[in-house]
């Protein structure tokens, strides 16, 4: 089953085409990794599925319903999660606070507070789990966001740049994280780490300029004559 697709999703931005006409389906269960140069158009077409961003034409669909027009507290609650490229925790906060802060639509009481420590157990943070939000190191803070994400059991969840910030062991970390979550939601990907994207996702799609380039497996990406002259750098 297609979980969501978009239909000519275009945004353009004072002359400028940020996002050109993208056709894109994403099968349920499916981590689907997005990637593409600097400018290529990938937080904005981002941003028009999430809703933080109005597109200029086309069509967003999610779970068979139409939610082109839908703000983005609604798709959260439809099953959307999304963690943002730069931190968006609260740094006054402790890192449990924030977690529980993500999960209020969903948990009560003593639930809660099971969910909030079993998914910083997932993401490594359990034993900072007091600590100021704020006084974590960057990449502590991504781990977090993510922890924000996954504790709203979401149907999508979209992940822009999660290893952004991280050590070469968090980033070991994130994929065997990666690889567990998996199993229980959709996940779209964004990011510029090779070895993620090859190691993690079961399909890649290629923006360039904000037009799809190319689609297929990790393998089929990494052949591509066409993804090495845009993005792998050969060719």
């Amino acid at each position: 089953m297609t979980l969501l697709s978009t239909r000519g999703l275009s945004k353009h931005f004072d002359g400028l085409q940020a996002v050109d006409g993208v056709d894109f389906d994403l099968p349920e269960g499916e981590v689907r990794a997005l990637i593409g140069p600097n400018g290529a158009g990938k937080t904005t077409f981002v941003g028009m599925i999430c809703g933080r961003i109005a597109p200029s034409s086309g069509s967003v669909v999610f779970d068979g319903a139409d939610i082109t027009a839908l703000p983005a507290h609604k798709r959260i609650l439809r099953g959307m999660a999304y963690t943002f490229q730069i931190t968006s925790v609260f740094p006054r906060l402790d890192v449990a606070e924030n977690v529980a802060l993500a999960a209020r639509r969903r948990l009560k009481g003593r639930e809660m507070t099971r969910a909030v420590d079993e998914v910083l157990a997932r993401v490594g943070l359990l034993e900072r789990r007091d600590e100021e939000a704020g006084n974590l190191s960057y990449g502590h803070q991504r781990l977090l966001e993510i922890a924000m994400g996954l504790v709203q059991k979401p149907r999508l969840l979209i992940l822009d740049e999660p290893t952004q910030g991280l050590s070469e062991g968090e980033i070991a970390s994130f994929k065997e994280l990666l690889r567990e979550v998996a199993g229980q939601t959709t996940i779209l990907l964004i990011e510029h780490n090779m070895s993620v994207v090859m190691e993690t996702a079961d399909r890649v799609s290629v923006l360039d300029f904000g037009r799809l380039l190319a689609e297929g497996t990790p393998q089929e990406i990494h052949e591509n004559a066409a993804v090495q002259a845009a993005y792998l750098g050969t060719g």
